[in-house]
């Protein structure tokens, strides 16, 4: 699900399409995700707290899907 804020994301113009969960509402300090559009499956993670010029950090497809796949499996409930 696209939100209308975009980030201006002038370090890497491979993320161009934002999104962030739903359940997010419209609260501060959403993170926003994307994916590369050169087809090499990076993930790009944004904080909407630091505004459309927010820092973001990209990660490897391979590193993306392991953390879901720990999320998923309650890997992380402790913290």
């Amino acid at each position: 699900m696209s939100d209308p804020q975009q980030f201006r994301n002038t370090t890497d113009p491979r993320f161009t399409e934002w999104m962030k969960s739903p359940e997010s509402g419209g609260n501060e300090g959403c993170l926003y995700v994307s994916t590369a559009t050169d087809g090499s499956g990076d993930v790009a993670l944004a904080e909407s707290e630091d505004g459309p010029d927010a820092p973001i950090q990209v990660v490897p497809r391979a590193s993306w899907d392991a953390f879901l796949a720990g999320a998923r499996s309650g890997a992380f409930d402790h913290i």
